[in-house]
């Protein structure tokens, strides 16, 4: 409920019943000679003195309160946060061996922060973000900007090569090839045949989908068909295509 703001100089017209009127109204309770209309007087100045450094300190906290951030999942292992439709930090995934802390705050290109989980690096950025902290994100333009625009360019590019394009990945025909991806504005394609699944680099949508046209399925196929047999059914070629495609993998 709103009230009237009553200056000094009105309140010391007023008679103690008038003020003890606009005390209740206010929820003003005295402490003193509740007989003396000076007293009465003070209490309503202070309780609006006291009222109005409140919303004064709210509407501060609120101007200076940073806004929220947006994630964006570009992959499961990027992401992306916005403030706005500013890029203010992202969120990569290391896939190097025996690496203890694989997921990296990266700002500018940069890595900024490590942690063994994703929450732990969302949390670093969210924090830090609210209190000014987190390192200032240079503006650049870049040819991927949301998760939409990212799966637009790699749908394009897709459906050149006529390739479909699934939950998990890149299928030609019923062959899973890999993934296509953009982090920090950098193009990436993992290949299914990489173990790892470790994120290549390159300059556009258009070459990480290429790139992954080059992925020989044939092998693969051929070796889950010899899988199928026991060893003493297949011939010898078929054992050596084996024998290497394990050498391989280890």
């Amino acid at each position: 409920m709103t009230h009237p703001t009553y200056t000094q100089q009105a309140l010391s017209r007023y008679t103690l019943p008038r003020l003890k009127r606009i005390a209740a109204e206010l929820g003003v309770t005295p402490t003193g000679d509740k007989r003396a209309s000076d007293t009465w007087l003070k209490a309503i100045i202070t309780h609006q003195s006291t009222q109005l450094q409140r919303v004064d300190g709210q509407a501060t906290a609120q101007a200076v309160a940073p806004e929220e951030l947006t994630p964006v999942a570009i992959s499961f292992y990027d992401h992306e946060y916005y403030c706005g439709d500013k890029l203010v930090a992202a969120i990569n995934y290391d896939h190097a061996d025996f690496v203890t802390q694989p997921w990296l705050v990266v700002v500018n290109g940069e890595e900024i922060h490590r942690a063994d989980t994703w929450a732990k690096c969302h949390n670093f950025i969210t924090w830090h973000h609210k209190d000014g902290s987190l390192p200032v994100q240079n503006a650049t333009e870049t040819p991927c900007t949301t998760g939409n625009e990212v799966m637009a360019q790699i749908f394009t590019e897709c459906e050149k090569f006529g390739f479909d394009i699934l939950d998990d990945g890149i299928y030609r025909d019923d062959e899973k090839l890999g993934k296509v991806g953009c982090s920090s504005g950098k193009w990436w394609f993992a290949r299914t045949d990489d173990f790892t699944q470790q994120h290549i680099f390159c300059d556009s949508a258009l070459e990480a989908v290429w790139w992954l046209s080059m992925v020989d399925t044939s092998l693969a196929a051929e070796t889950k068909s010899f899988l199928d047999k026991p060893i003493e059914q297949l011939t010898g070629d078929e054992l050596q295509r084996l024998l290497e495609s394990e050498a391989v993998a280890a």
